[in-house]
């Protein structure tokens, strides 16, 4: 790595990790992430691997603080007190962590106990989010999800008693099967718990998946469970939308709401482009403009820590970055945080575009910012696409 990277102690320069551990009990049938099972012997050498890169990467980040922490799979939770531990410790011997820093974990309902939460909350895990995804039992079960809703509530209860008080959790909607009222039931079940954030997204049928042989392009015949036409999905999203900002929860990225000062700090880094570095299987990075990810391999990943893949952005590709990562947060895109990062005008590089999707009421401008509106909500993957010169 660039030598370059390295700066003096007091020109701290902000960085967020993430740590993928890519082990499951099994594959839900619509994942398509870097996740599969293993046996215990298999996830502990992983875990020592995941120390020795950090050891490695670590060298070229003396310059940088961890401003926050995401632990993602697969299913962290399966880790033992005892392995989380450990693996915070390799975290805070080679990176310096921010007093206030954001640390959060993936759980999945029914892996968790009062004993591996006292453990999180020892290593300093201080967020935690549950992938509920419905609270409806036929639909996990027909997602191939290995808990029940009592197991989440369980879990759940657990966590606030272990004194987590950052909490999201992940809901699916569009399911086979999913109507708008269960949808909307599910919805209402987990806001009664209160929780500080919620993640909702639309079920995508991704190829190479269980579901992709039912539901995909080529799939044969029509499925029993059918999955809600387009009209429906979009309306569970307007609905979802509008119950949460009635209940308090700011809608701050197309899947996300939180609670007042609650967003998601890590996440907000991806969607501004801030410096993360990714540790372990297929993880991603971006820091000095450089992005370069690891191996899918885990064989090669247990014996190579050279990366997979790396490019330096350019200016074009930065520039439409920020714009299609900026425009899936509420906010939008500032006009003069735009200028002040390229040194040009945001109208001088997408002026036509601006205008034709401003004329079909798929953006707005106010206050210097260019935003979604309602309509280019649904239709926001096209309209970031646009942006791509």
């Amino acid at each position: 790595m660039s030598s370059s990277w390295m700066m003096n102690d007091h020109e701290k320069k902000a960085l967020s990790l993430y740590i993928h551990y890519p082990f499951c009990v099994r594959k839900c049938r619509y994942c398509d992430f870097l996740s599969f099972p293993a046996d215990a012997a298999a996830r502990q050498a992983y875990l020592d691997r995941l120390g020795a890169e950090m050891a490695y990467r670590s060298q070229a980040f003396s310059g940088y603080e961890v401003t926050s922490l995401f632990i993602g799979g697969g299913t962290p939770s399966l880790m033992s007190g005892d392995q989380l531990l450990a693996l915070m410790d390799h975290v805070r011997r080679h990176f310096s962590l921010r007093e206030d820093a954001e640390l959060t974990m993936e759980c999945n309902p029914g892996t968790v106990d009062a004993e591996k939460l006292s453990a999180m909350r020892k290593a300093g895990i201080n967020r935690i989010s549950f992938g509920l995804q419905s609270a409806r039992d036929e639909e996990l079960r027909l997602l191939g999800r290995i808990h029940s809703f009592s197991d989440f509530l369980k879990s759940y209860e657990a966590a606030r008693e272990a004194g987590f008080d950052n909490i999201n959790v992940d809901l699916m909607s569009a399911l086979p099967g999913q109507s708008l009222s269960s949808c909307m039931e599910s919805l209402e079940a987990v806001l009664a718990l209160a929780p500080e954030h919620l993640s909702v997204y639309s079920l995508i049928i991704e190829p190479g998946t269980p579901f992709w042989d039912l539901y995909g392009e080529d799939a044969p015949g029509k499925p029993a469970i059918p999955l809600p036409d387009e009209d429906t999905e979009r309306e569970m999203y307007h609905r979802i939308c509008r119950r949460l900002e009635a209940a308090g929860y700011d809608h701050y990225e197309v899947s996300n709401f939180a609670r007042p000062g609650r967003a998601c700090r890590h996440n907000l880094v991806y969607w501004r482009r801030g410096e993360y570095l990714g540790l372990g299987l297929g993880a991603a990075s971006l820091v000095d403009e450089r992005r370069f990810s690891n191996t899918r391999d885990l064989p090669i990943y247990m014996s190579s820590f050279a990366p997979a893949e790396e490019e330096r952005l350019t200016e074009q590709a930065r520039m439409e970055e920020t714009m299609f990562l900026g425009l899936r947060c509420m906010r939008g895109v500032s006009e003069a945080e735009f200028e002040a990062a390229f040194g040009k005008r945001i109208g001088d590089i997408y002026g036509p575009v601006l205008e034709k999707l401003c004329a079909q009421g798929l953006l707005a401008r106010e206050k210097g910012r260019f935003f979604l509106t309602e309509r280019g909500l649904d239709v926001a993957t096209p309209v970031m696409a646009a942006f791509l010169l």
